[in-house]
């Protein structure tokens, strides 16, 4: 059999060699960094057996695949690890990830010292060196011979897969894990790894099954890449918008109120007012489109007709549903069904086309409680949401539209080069989620990505991520932790005017059925919150500042024209305060500092007799004495152009 490797070259063999055998043969050197191999394009075990003319490449620890074998493997340590330590908890499952892996286990939640207790066992695992060999038995067997090992997680996987099915396992010097691979040839093949944290999850995702202990770890093929890795994940700790916002006041949970359920401090409120009262202004003023105020809940007929009754009622809060004195409600999950009856209130004719209605948005989604997370997923949450009725001639410009605006949203935000887009659409497997049939979803996902490839769009395409009534454009971007969410999404709908009788009058004075487009400008003003702190790691532009000047009086004698100055700030709709304390001025200067606010105006008797202001930032420590009206002139026009100044210094210790 001839083997064609990724150089080009052909090995030749005579007899069935595995996949390890082949890379041993080129060299040594690439036996000892082998993690598996590419077989004809598809990633396989180092142990599996070829047999046929194919093109081989040999996967090492410097490749993207290898490093997921090298945290799978180390996914299985963890788990021997647990039932040494720990013999009475049961495992599940434990894949890699994109930035580590993670196990779960049916246990008591594991603390920080357990971790440390785990990888230290770890280590005597990879240190003993056990050779990793895998085994195959019949679906029958294998249930039997997990149940022999009082493992009822993995028995339940097995009885999941098809009968005539063969099992696979890895055993690694007697601790035996159900598994498809691939996986290291031994244990010593870990050499740079450390567990995470440690956190609670559902069986399968599952609210209703079993509650897990999860841990979370990571490895690499060398040590210096762990301690890289680690460096970013104690930055990202710093930036985390769930501690760091907490720490600035922004907002806080309260146990009694409920989980997802943020409360704004005064200060957290005002970033969200300035950014309501930007995006509504965009929209009405400069982008076409009307704005409505429709109720937060609505009878369950409503989400009948919409769809979203069959369709989405598990991620919806239900009203008196058992209660047959009483009318079943439900708080929206969102509006669009609410703005079809306000388009609806009018007869509309083509020349009416597009209408584009707009709303400050609260909408109400049930999720469970282990996907909640600060601001990036909550029970309540606001939203710039429109919906832009539409003849079908109009949809390409308006798709465009909606692209250009969320890309002007962005770039003003600061935010634009953190993002990526991407083409959601239907899962062709599970067909009875969604409305229409498979011509359907061909021509709406097809036609969005036309748009797409127009605008020179650069974009992935996902399954089963679309609305259940259409296919969405969704602009994604990554936490600080690399997890990423949706942030933006336009969606194309060729469906719902029908289902509520939505018409307009064309041409020909007949009634036509028109499309729609559901969009968000901004996105969810709590995860674009949460965005920004992450980004900015608290350091925002000042126009998005609660607090965007400080004065500080260098003494008592200076208050009075402090608060002159401030009075005149406040005059052009300058967020300002005075810091009145008797402190020096070195302290309170400091005590600024660390608020991350982005101007001090010291002032003293100087400052008093010539009416200016000394003028410290955030971007260019000391920016010297200015007149006051100039300094004034200066911050409004930084706040109305909404500039992002660059810090060009390092802020004083």
């Amino acid at each position: 059999m001839k083997i064609t490797l990724k150089d080009g070259s052909v090995k030749e063999y005579d007899q069935v060699k595995s996949v390890f055998d082949i890379a041993k043969d080129i060299s040594e050197g690439l036996a000892r960094v082998a993690c598996a191999g590419e077989v004809n394009g598809e990633i396989v075990d180092l142990r599996t057996e070829i047999s046929e003319d194919c093109e081989l490449n040999i996967v090492t620890q410097s490749d993207p695949e290898g490093l997921r074998v090298i945290r799978h493997t180390a996914s299985h340590i963890l788990a021997e690890a647990v039932k040494r330590l720990f013999p009475e908890a049961k495992v599940t499952i434990g894949p890699a990830i994109d930035d580590g892996f993670y196990y779960d286990f049916d246990a008591e939640p594991f603390s920080r010292e357990d971790l440390d207790n785990l990888e230290a066992e770890m280590k005597k695992i990879i240190k003993e060196g056990h050779e990793i060999t895998r085994f195959t038995l019949p679906r029958a067997e294998a249930i039997k011979f997990m149940q022999d090992r009082n493992e009822p997680f993995k028995v339940e996987l097995i009885e999941d897969l098809p009968e005539d099915s063969e099992i696979s396992f890895y055993d690694q010097g007697g601790f035996v894990d159900l598994c498809a691979g691939p996986h290291l040839m031994s244990t010593k093949g870990v050499k740079a790894y450390k567990l995470i944290s440690s956190s609670m999850a559902y069986w399968r995702g599952d609210s209703g099954k079993a509650r897990l202990q999860r841990i979370y770890g990571t490895a690499f093929s060398k040590k210096d890449e762990l301690k890289e890795h680690l460096d970013k994940l104690a930055e990202a700790k710093l930036r985390d918008h769930n501690k760091l916002g907490r720490e600035m006041g922004l907002f806080t949970t309260v146990d009694v109120i409920g989980q997802g359920l943020p409360l704004f401090t005064p200060k957290g409120t005002k970033m969200i007012m300035k950014l309501q009262r930007w995006i509504e202004d965009l929209e009405d003023n400069e982008w076409g489109y009307v704005r409505t105020r429709t109720p937060l809940m609505a009878k369950a007929d409503l989400y009948k007709i919409s769809g979203h009754w069959d369709h989405y009622m598990d991620g919806m809060f239900i009203l008196n549903k058992d209660d047959e004195d009483k009318e079943t409600m439900a708080l929206r999950p969102m509006t669009c069904p609410f703005q079809y009856y306000v388009y609806m209130n009018e007869q509309h004719s083509y020349r009416d086309l597009p209408y584009r209605m707009a709303e400050t948005s609260t909408l109400f989604r049930n999720e469970d409680s282990g996907e909640m997370h600060g601001l990036t997923r909550v029970r309540q949450f606001t939203i710039t949401e429109a919906h832009i009725v539409l003849r079908p001639d109009q949809a390409e410009e308006e798709l465009t539209r909606c692209t250009e605006l969320c890309n002007y949203v962005m770039k003003t935000l600061g935010i634009d080069g953190d993002v990526t887009y991407r083409l959601s659409k239907w899962d062709s497997n599970n067909k009875e989620k969604y409305l229409g049939d498979e011509e359907y979803w061909n021509s709406t996902q097809q036609y969005l990505r036309s748009v797409m490839e127009k605008n020179n769009i650069t974009f992935t395409e996902a399954d089963g991520e679309a609305a259940f009534y259409g296919p969405k454009i969704d602009i994604q971007a990554k936490n600080v932790y690399g997890k990423e969410d949706t942030m933006v999404t336009i969606q194309l709908d060729c469906a719902s005017a029908e289902k509520f009788g939505m018409y307009y009058i064309d041409a020909n004075g007949d009634k036509a059925l028109p499309w729609i487009i559901h969009r968000t400008s901004m996105g969810c003003y709590e995860r674009t919150l949460a965005w920004l702190i992450e980004h900015y790691a608290g350091k925002f532009p000042t126009w998005l500042c609660p607090e965007q000047v400080r004065v500080l009086p260098i003494s008592d004698k200076y208050i009075a024209y402090a608060d002159q100055v401030a009075a005149e700030l406040k005059k052009k709709g300058v967020d300002v305060t005075v810091d009145s304390r008797s402190e020096k001025i070195g302290y309170k200067i400091r005590e600024a500092r660390m608020d991350r606010l982005p101007y001090m105006l010291v002032v003293g008797q100087q400052e008093e007799a010539e009416r200016t202001v000394s003028v410290r930032s955030r971007f260019a420590g000391d920016e010297g004495v200015k007149p006051l009206a100039e300094f004034i002139d200066q911050i409004c026009t930084e706040i109305r152009t909404k500039e992002i100044r660059q810090e060009v210094v390092q802020e004083e210790k």
